[in-house]
């Protein structure tokens, strides 16, 4: 494992399932799909192009806040729609950076503008402190020398 982990590695080793939802679905229905899922967010998606992100953020704020009622409000409605998007060659620091900039926590990895992946806060944290670990090991294998 060395330094400046990318994007394509994280997915290798988690898997590229992504959970995405039609912006016309109820947020209701999006929200017992992000249960189902175990996930804070879903990507919206419409003939294969990516046209924001639902998140229990957007929830919070923008039905439960407003007073709006989950079950009639569509998804597309209340989504972000400004999407940060990454690649797969995207080292693990530049997400955390883009996701600390940008106040976000998910990030739709593309390859050539089809959705391939996504990647969260918890997966580059997650990242970060497997290459700290081996980073720490590998000093102090360095520090002990040979035995």
């Amino acid at each position: 494992m060395e330094g400046n982990r990318t994007v394509g590695q994280v997915l290798q080793e988690k898997g590229r399932a992504v959970w995405t939802t039609k912006p016309d679905m109820p947020v209701f229905e999006a929200l017992k799909q992000m249960a189902q899922k175990n996930v804070g967010a879903l990507v919206v998606v419409e003939r294969d192009q990516v046209l924001g992100i639902f998140s229990e953020r957007d929830y919070a704020r923008k039905i439960i806040l407003a007073g709006k009622s989950s079950k009639v409000t569509p998804v597309e409605e209340i989504m972000s729609t400004e999407v940060v998007s990454v690649g797969a060659s995207t080292t693990v620091r530049e997400c955390l950076s883009l996701m600390t900039d940008h106040r976000v926590r998910h990030l739709p990895v593309l390859s050539d503008d089809r959705l391939v992946g996504v990647i969260s806060i918890g997966d580059a944290v997650k990242s970060i402190i497997r290459e700290q670990e081996y980073l720490i090991e590998q000093l102090q294998t360095y520090i002990a020398g040979p035995l």
